[in-house]
């Protein structure tokens, strides 16, 4: 957790996020290359998203869906009408000298953004009372530019360009943002948002869902927004954390030296844990901004909005709501169920096997992360089936199998992908509840306890653990809990 100092509770932080998300299409935004991550340098690249002279662009019409899609969910409204403009600066990953970008009409202004308050930081956890609103500037289209490597080996840099022309959607958020833990949780909520929505894979590591924090300090109970400092490019939510956590403190620093908060860009070092400056922040003004001549605006009807929203997925809190209703899960059930879309809907898979609510997210939760986690694999790539499941399940409830023999059994499906039936014949698990064959083993333990016999029927009843653990050991764990349980009282009755 944040220390708080005396210093720190003089002032108040603002801070408003610009997220980038690189949208989910197959194609770049203006022209047929490959979005796809991971191919050599410079090869995923065309006369158009090189900039050549010569070339025109043509708008990808599934990223405009895509950011229409991000629109109606936040609540935003949709413009009938918006406009790609020219955004002039120059860099050497950005081969044409400008981005395409939208600056005065953007296709998605205001919404917003619930977040869990800043009390509830755990991952799972779940807010007392309503909930934070985090207002939404705009949402717009752009192009992403390429990449520059450094420190590979060689001594020099270089720029690999197959990252530019990548459809963005750039997601503004008001400075509704007042901690570095809030921080966190807008952008944990917009992720999962985009992933959910299946616009945006999410992946941090990979660049494909980043962000921009502009971090600013006043005097606590002040309303006035004070110069900002721009933090760039942070793709890890612990980073963003960090990032902010320092910086809040160094411009504090500043201030209480009697320094001047000076408007710029800067980096973050996670290695050191501080930032450095960049360059100096630009304003609008700086970067010429001019409607594209080679795009025609991008109409969107009403017509066409209408069926994207009606084709909308469950988003995640209603999704919550309905697990809690209709299954009565507790809200931090529902939460952990519906941490990701592919997890949600294998738990509802689960359960269409007819599997009970509580037991499918008892195991969920509890067997099959633990292993997942384990081994930082995703629910995608679990070998074991919703249906494969259930039937562990059934066998559980049939008395075929206890539910310790069944954790054994699922950690053999897990492996292997084998069904639970299977492991079971094969590896001789079959649970005993025979009552002839149950009442000799417990004989024998009885036998062998004359000291812990006499101790509880004198009265230490805590002994009937003892005898319960042994009949366990001497069955290898197959005897049927509940029917040794039965027997065992009737047996040591006095």
């Amino acid at each position: 957790m944040t220390t708080i100092t005396p210093a720190r509770t003089a002032y108040e932080t603002v801070i408003g996020l610009e997220v980038h998300a690189q949208l989910l299409t197959r194609s770049k935004m203006f022209c047929g290359c490959a979005t796809a991550f991971g191919a050599e340098p410079n090869t995923q690249v065309c006369p158009i998203c090189l900039g050549m002279p010569g070339v025109l662009p043509v708008v990808n019409k599934r990223a405009v869906e895509f950011a229409v899609r991000l629109g109606l969910a936040v609540h935003a409204t949709i413009a009938a009408s918006s406009r790609f403009a020219r955004k002039n600066y120059f860099y050497p990953d950005l081969p044409k000298g400008y981005q395409i970008s939208q600056y005065e009409l953007p296709i998605c202004e205001g919404g917003w953004l619930d977040i869990a308050r800043e009390a509830t930081i755990e991952r799972h956890a779940r807010p007392e009372g309503a909930p934070k609103r985090i207002r939404l500037t705009r949402a717009h289209l752009e192009e992403d530019a390429g990449k520059n490597l450094h420190d590979v080996g060689d001594g020099a840099s270089h720029v690999d360009l197959n990252r530019a022309g990548t459809p963005l959607l750039e997601i503004v958020s008001e400075p509704d943002l007042r901690s570095a833990d809030e921080a966190v949780a807008y952008l944990k909520a917009l992720r999962e948002l985009v992933v959910y929505l299946g616009i945006c894979d999410g992946n941090m590591e990979e660049g494909s869902f980043r962000c921009d924090a502009n971090v600013s300090i006043r005097p606590a109970g002040s309303e006035t927004l004070n110069t900002r400092v721009e933090l760039k490019n942070i793709n890890s939510f612990r980073y963003v954390k960090r990032a902010i956590e320092y910086e809040v403190e160094r411009q504090i620093g500043v201030v209480e030296d009697g320094g001047r908060i000076v408007q710029e860009t800067r980096l973050f070092d996670p290695q050191r844990g501080v930032s450095v400056t960049m360059r100096s922040k630009e304003a609008a003004h700086d970067y010429r901004y001019f409607p594209e001549p080679d795009l025609v605006p991008i109409a969107a009807p009403a017509a066409w909005i209408a069926e994207i929203r009606a084709a909308l997925p469950e988003l995640p809190e209603a999704k919550r709501a309905r697990f809690a209703a209709d299954h009565g899960l507790s809200a931090y059930d529902a939460t952990v169920l519906t941490g990701s879309r592919a997890l949600a809907d294998y738990f509802e898979a689960t359960l269409r096997h007819g599997a009970p609510p509580k037991t499918a997210a008892n195991w969920i939760m509890g067997e099959l992360l633990a292993l997942l986690n384990a081994e930082g694999a995703e629910i995608d790539t679990c070998r074991v089936t919703p249906k494969s499941l259930a039937a562990l399940f059934a066998l559980i409830d049939a008395g075929t199998i206890s539910g310790k023999i069944a954790k054994t059994v699922f950690e053999e499906m897990y492996r292997t992908g084998a069904e639970a039936d299977a492991v079971v014949a094969a590896r001789g698990l079959t649970q005993v509840s025979d009552a002839g064959e149950l009442a000799a083993v417990i004989d024998q333990v009885i036998a062998d306890s004359p000291k812990e016999l006499a101790q509880y029927r004198a009265g230490k009843d805590k002994l009937f653990g003892h005898f319960v653990g042994q009949v366990m050991k001497r069955t290898q764990g197959k005897a049927n809990p509940a029917k040794v349980n039965e027997l065992l009282k009737a047996r040591l009755a006095p």
